[in-house]
């Protein structure tokens, strides 16, 4: 039986439509490459012992417990903390806490207690670099990476946290061994650039706020990571007071969720001698797209790191 033209032609169409790569009719997404630095704090939920520290005789509180009452009162900050110690008068209290998942309550000589503040926190503070913001929905994404507490070792469980607008008042350069960081101080403690909302092995994620709308700038297309090549790029970061340089680079390798880079930018390295703590979240740019944003140095190359491709990265801040 023969067709008729029509049908042909209809068929014709759908074929071809069927052969046409999905990804074709989907909209690029777009977000604001930043680069600025940031200073981050996060409030911890209750307080943490940093060290081993004698209570009473054998009675220790140890590094990671959290303390979590005052003889029988919620102790969660160290202002109640402090109260708790001011408003006793007898040579003993009690210390509830959570070690190791289980709780427990210690005694405690409140001659000795009263020692034991250097050796608590209830909040974790550092630098970083934000990466983007996304106009669209009001969130950005910083660092590429989990906040480790450096006390702690580990990923703090927190209460809340914001990142503010800082800027570089001292740079200690990065040489073979030792990697260089920012010396950096808020901007204005009473002007949030956003809240923190998820600690992930891919960033920190949160709501962007408007007060600094003035910082942003036009937003670039996400680059897919098959269209990443080997070769020249840029990044944008802060090294001098609150301004946002572009600074040449060079993309050495890809691999499936990240890539490496190597600094050649002259008067980047004469300032920090390669990548520097706190420049975690730096945006890279290769061709007028967003790449990504750098995580890691080398230790022993400082002028060489690696980034996390941006799909990635924005991929798990919607989960």
């Amino acid at each position: 039986m023969g067709w008729n033209k029509s049908f042909k032609t209809f068929f014709s169409l759908l074929l071809l439509l069927c052969l046409l790569p999905v990804n074709a009719f989907a909209q690029s997404e777009s977000l604001i490459p930043m680069g600025h630095s940031i200073g981050i704090q996060m409030d911890l939920s209750g307080i943490y012992v940093t060290s081993d520290v004698l209570i009473d005789k054998e009675q220790w509180l140890k590094k990671g417990d959290i303390i979590q009452e005052m003889n029988g009162t919620e102790t969660k900050q160290l202002v109640h903390f402090e109260r708790s110690l001011q408003k006793r008068d007898g040579p003993m209290m009690t210390v509830g806490i959570l070690r190791n998942g289980e709780k427990m309550t210690l005694q405690a000589d409140l001659q000795l207690i009263k020692r034991v503040s250097p050796f608590l926190k209830d909040r974790t503070e550092g630098t970083g670099t934000l990466t983007y913001v996304d106009p669209e929905t009001g969130t950005y994404g910083a660092l590429g990476h989990q906040i480790i507490d450096s006390t702690l070792q580990t990923p703090p469980s927190f209460e809340k946290g914001a990142i503010y607008l800082s800027e570089i008042n001292q740079i200690k350069k990065s040489s073979p061994g030792f990697p260089g960081y920012k010396i950096s101080s808020i901007v204005d403690p009473n002007n949030l650039l956003g809240n923190i909302r998820t600690n992930t092995i891919y960033g920190i994620f949160g709501s962007w706020k408007n007060a600094y709308s003035k910082v942003l700038a036009e937003p670039l297309e996400i680059m897919q990571p098959l269209e990443v090549n080997v070769g020249p790029a840029e990044i944008f970061t802060t090294v001098e007071g609150s301004t946002v340089e572009k600074f040449h680079i060079q993309i050495t390798k890809l691999e499936e969720d990240q890539f490496q880079i190597l600094l050649t930018d002259e008067k980047l390295l004469k300032k920090t001698g390669g990548i520097l703590q706190g420049m975690s979240g730096s945006p890279v740019i290769q061709n007028g797209k967003f790449v990504g944003a750098i995580t890691h140095m080398f230790v022993d190359e400082p002028e060489k790191g690696a980034g996390l491709f941006l799909k990635t990265m924005r991929m798990n801040e919607k989960k």
